[in-house]
């Protein structure tokens, strides 16, 4: 008798036990976590935000833009022949200067100065019609250029220079003959840039203007072909 109430009541205290753990567990699954507490003095973070992006601290380094010499004035020399019509063909030589407004235009004055022979009429007849101070011809001008045809010249395999080809027009005014005459001057050149302060140019222009010294009024052409130097500041 004392057996079966011993087994009845350890029976009962098993199925107590597990009834407890069971409503133990089913508190705990049911649940929820609680959230972590923020920080101290951290602000709160919205769910809804993006993503933070973070900024990078680099150190920024102090640049020293180097300051680049432009080069817009041109000086130089010139030598080479003028024609003087009906005067022979003697020569020239001068100076220049230029100003480059542009890649493409720019301003060219310049001065020269030329001395004229004698005429058929002085040789056949023996007539001087100049004085020798007479036959001193000097002209200046001031003239707008174009560069066209942009490239380079080369010599042999190793060696390139910048060159370029072009144009020139203005006007100015001539001493000759005891009087100065309006002149137009237009032409053309070539000029090639050994290093970045010389160029060396070839220059071909037309010097026109009125004369009368043979009796009747027409215009002359005074065609002249030069080799010279300049270098650029």
């Amino acid at each position: 008798m004392e057996s079966g109430i011993r087994v009845l009541l350890l029976t009962a205290l098993l199925t107590a036990l597990g009834g407890c753990a069971s409503v133990r567990h089913w508190f705990h699954h049911g649940a929820e976590p609680a959230a972590a507490a923020p920080a101290p003095g951290a602000e709160p973070q919205d769910e809804n935000a993006p993503p933070r992006v973070i900024e990078p601290e680099v150190a920024r380094r102090k640049i020293t833009v180097p300051k680049i010499r432009s080069s817009n004035i041109e000086l130089g020399a010139y030598y080479g022949a003028l024609s003087i019509e009906n005067f022979g063909t003697h020569p020239v030589y001068g100076l220049t200067a230029a100003y480059h407004i542009t890649e493409d235009f720019f301003f060219q004055a310049e001065a020269g100065r030329s001395r004229a022979g004698q005429t058929s009429f002085e040789s056949l007849s023996n007539v001087q019609l100049l004085t020798e101070s007479e036959r001193r011809l000097t002209y200046y001008d001031l003239s707008l250029g174009y560069n066209f045809l942009p490239g380079e010249a080369f010599i042999g395999r190793g060696l390139a220079m910048t060159s370029a080809f072009y144009l020139l027009g203005g006007i100015g005014g001539t001493d000759f003959a005891g009087d100065t005459k309006f002149t137009v001057n237009f032409g053309a050149g070539y000029r090639v840039v050994p290093t970045d302060w010389l160029a060396v140019h070839v220059t071909v222009q037309d010097h026109i203007f009125q004369s009368s010294l043979l009796g009747t009024t027409k215009l002359t052409n005074n065609l002249e072909a030069r080799i010279g130097t300049t270098v650029f500041f």
